[in-house]
């Protein structure tokens, strides 16, 4: 059947689309013999729609997925949601314009549960728009009951190890979102402050300390000095009143203290940073805590109480500087930890929580990452000094309303810790009964809920495990666990990554994927990052508006793995120009095809077995590329090939037999075989690529023949040694060097490409290696003879032309 005129991207990405899915094409088949290719990608979060990095991030996971699909490999490809947690809560209060502090908690989660429902659909729709190719019969929701359960079976099971406890400790507070935060979600932004040099009495003596947070002045200690600092060995055992609240602190020496920073003497408050409470905790020094949960200051600041802290900051320092105790300051640009939710300085409180213990397995965790293969391998330092970095334990309660129950009970009398059964789960303890009437120890009968719910990345960091049937069957886990293949950004190397094998190990001792893939960021035509205070958003819906799904993916292509990529239109423009040449000369092909028996001539035309053999190189070096994750390269030599090779030669040099008016003969028969199998091989290698206009031309002409249903479910082409002619190929290739040149030679004379040529004269020397491509040579340049001599000899009656494949600098 004959291809359209013109390709419709639109209509036929639509249609194809459904196909696919109602077809079941992408199904997983857990009955399957062949090996499992199993992909865990990071479900997205529920934040309305799609951002261009997603399309370039999922097309890139999708190009492999594809490609090891066409390997006979059966792809475990599964979709989920992140849809709990703190992200989701604002989402759905920025939404919905209420919020879940003026609400019951019950009527709170509701209203998530029905906003995330809609707009989960709305992003499905958008993601599948990009041709990605997962199985979304094994979508899963991180706020799912099942989900839930497996989250809080990963809580108990981690609790048996007695690697899970709850203690009041100093911990990382955000407060605006009124919740404690583990240090992955902590993130670096600039600020504008001052350095402040204030002023302690010692005695009668000024001490000049400098500092940023003056506000934090009624919660100081202590100062401290490093023991090799001669400028304030005088001070050991002294004591300090602190300007404004007047309280005294003890001045003590520590090694930790950097003598080059501000004056060399530090104040210690409870708390402004880790060293702080490193401090706090070795040398035993009272608490004394100044800001609410809230982020005013609390009763201890006296006269300040109320204020904000950068309101309580300004108001000190005048009073300060009014009682001749600020001696001057120094304006500083400082890099300061904010949630990466909300942005806010993150405060450090005194609160209990719940952490999991792993401070002690930080080698354990970079011997994994040393298993692990990283692609690009560079990545694997992010992983590392994160690693080395760590300096708290995992803290994995929230207080906040719309997540995973923590599936506990405290005793009223004693406070014993009473852990729900596996098979109470999914629990709520704010509605549900501990699984004992009194308490194990005292023999209370009354209980205290947990209110605190679960980190999401303590659900989420089980991505690996929550469609893979974990607990629910064993044998179904097996075949898929673990996975062949991570594929994230670089950004989430740190939280989602690194959490993700931080459970595997402590469920299941070994790693949760083989490979580990790492995309880039997209970046602005400028080659800065998009962001909505710039302006500069692409979104890819509006993308689509204009262009196809399939060169929305070209792009995506145009990336080396973990490389940031900019978007650029004109990058689009280049992929919509590819689809239509692919598709205008699989309609050439499809047209000569139609009467092609689909038999294999007893001999192929050199020209044939040229391009067969070129063709062999690229399946090659295509596959090989591939299976090392570089798409890139893949997508670069094939359209190299199909632009250059295919399209502006080899089809230009078997005109003349494929329009032969002997249908039958065995030169338009060899062509024929050829053109098929060369068409069609290209069709695959772009396939994972461009998974929409491979499929509508394979649909049209092909499919019949390879009775196979999807070119997605066909074969990846395989190297084929006996098609290798490495003579022929390098004869093939000079023939190619003379047709351009004498398009050359033509283009810069202004002359007609069609222009005949009364002799073409080649050095005779060439003559023997020429004899199989003479005919081709001279019906593709319009000669109507060729010999060989001396090519300054004989010329052409029209127009000189000579032809020495030497004289590279005559013609080029």
């Amino acid at each position: 059947m004959e291809l359209p005129r013109r390709y419709e991207p639109k209509d036929v990405e639509k249609k194809l689309q459904k196909e696919w899915k109602d077809k079941g094409i992408y199904k997983f088949n857990e009955d399957t013999k062949k090996t499992v290719f199993a992909l865990d990608t990071p479900p997205p979060t529920v934040s309305g729609s799609m951002h261009i990095g997603h399309a370039m991030a999922y097309s890139q996971a999708d190009f492999v997925m594809r490609f090891k699909r066409m390997n006979d490999f059966e792809v475990f490809y599964p979709w989920g949601f992140d849809d709990n947690g703190l992200a989701t809560e604002r989402f759905v209060e920025r939404k919905t314009g209420k919020k879940a502090t003026e609400m019951k908690r019950e009527d709170f989660v509701k209203l998530c549960l029905e906003t995330t429902k809609e707009t989960e659909e709305k992003m499905l729709s958008q993601f599948l728009a990009l041709g990605i190719s997962p199985d979304t019969d094994t979508i899963y929701h991180t706020i799912d009951k099942p989900v839930q359960k497996m989250s809080q079976l990963s809580f108990l099971d981690i609790y048996k190890q007695g690697r899970e406890y709850r203690k009041e400790s100093p911990i990382i507070w955000c407060p605006e979102c009124h919740t404690a935060i583990a240090q992955v979600e902590l993130k670096d932004k600039q600020f504008a402050s001052t350095f402040n040099n204030i002023v302690f009495k010692v005695g009668s003596s000024n001490l000049i300390i400098a500092t940023t947070r003056p506000e934090l002045l009624p919660a100081c200690v202590a100062l401290f000095y490093h023991p090799d600092d001669e400028r304030y060995k005088h001070l050991e055992g002294k004591e300090a009143k602190v300007p404004v609240f007047e309280h005294k602190v003890p001045i003590l020496a520590d090694n930790t203290v950097d003598m080059e920073k501000g004056t060399g003497i530090v104040m210690c408050c409870t708390f402004g940073d880790q060293a702080d409470i490193e401090w706090y905790k070795q040398h035993n020094l009272p608490l004394r805590i100044c800001i609410t949960e809230g982020g005013k200051m609390n009763s201890l600041a006296g006269k300040y109480e109320g204020l904000s802290m950068k309101e309580a900051r300004l108001e000190i320092l005048k009073d300060m500087e009014a009682k001749a105790l600020l001696k001057d300051q120094k304006p500083i640009s400082h890099f300061v930890n904010v949630h990466e939710r909300c942005g806010t300085e993150v405060e450090f409180i005194v609160s209990k929580q719940w952490f999991i213990k792993y401070l002690d397995l930080k080698e354990k965790f970079l011997e994994l990452g040393e298993k692990l293969n990283w692609y690009p391998a560079h990545m694997k330092v992010r992983y590392d000094n994160w690693v080395k970095g760590l300096k708290w334990d995992w803290c994995i309660s929230r207080q906040r309303y719309f997540g995973v129950p923590i599936p506990v009970w405290y005793c009223k009398e004693c406070g014993t810790e009473i852990v729900a059964t596996p098979e109470q789960l999914p629990v709520d303890p704010l509605v549900d009964s501990p699984p004992v009437k009194e308490c194990p120890k005292c023999k209370c009968t009354e209980f205290v809920p947990e209110k605190d719910i679960l980190d999401t990345w303590a659900t989420s960091s089980l991505t690996p495990f929550l469609p893979a049937k974990w607990h629910e069957d064993e044998a179904y886990f097996d075949k898929i666990f673990p996975y062949a293949l991570r594929s994230n950004g670089h950004d989430i190397i740190t939280f989602w990554l690194f959490n993700a094998i931080v459970k595997s190990y402590l469920h299941k001792k070994k790693l949760p994927w083989k490979d580990a893939m790492i995309n880039g960021f997209v970046l602005d035509p400028k080659g800065e990052k998009m962001s909505k205070s710039k302006g500069n958003i692409v979104t890819p819906g509006d993308v689509l508006k204009e262009y196809s799904a399939d060169a929305l993916r070209f792009w995506a292509a145009s990336s080396k793995l973990g490389d940031d990529l900019p978007y650029q239109e004109k990058d689009l423009v280049t992929g919509t120009k590819f689809l239509n040449k692919l598709w205008n000369a699989s309609k050439f092909s499809i047209i000569h095809l139609e009467d092609y028996d689909f038999s294999k001539p007893d001999v192929l035309n050199p020209v044939d077995q040229w391009i067969l053999s070129k063709l062999q190189d690229i399946v090659k070096e295509s596959t090989a590329t591939f299976e090392n994750y570089e798409f890139s390269k893949t997508k670069q030599m094939v359209e190299n090939f199909f632009w250059h090779t295919f399209c502006d030669n080899y089809l230009e040099m078997i005109k003349g037999r494929i329009y032969s008016e002997e249908k039958a003969s065995p030169e338009r028969r060899s062509a024929q075989y050829t053109l098929y199998k060369v068409m069609l091989t290209i069709l695959k290698l772009m396939a994972p690529i461009l998974p929409h206009i491979t499929e509508e031309v394979y649909s049209y002409f092909f499919k019949d023949h390879e009775s196979v249903e999807s070119i997605h479910l066909t074969s990846w082409p395989t190297y084929d040694k006996e098609l290798k002619e490495i003579k022929v190929q390098e004869h093939g290739d000079q023939v190619v060097d003379i047709i351009s040149r004498i398009r050359k030679f033509k283009s810069i004379r202004d002359l007609s490409l069609k222009k005949q040529i009364d002799v073409l004269t080649i050095e005779k020397k060439y003559q023997k290696q020429f004899a199989d491509f003479e005919e081709t040579l001279r019906t593709t340049t319009n000669s109507l003879r060729i010999v060989y001599g001396d090519p300054m000899e004989l010329v052409s009656e029209e127009f000189k032309i000579k032809m020495d494949v030497k004289l590279h600098e005559e013609l080029m």
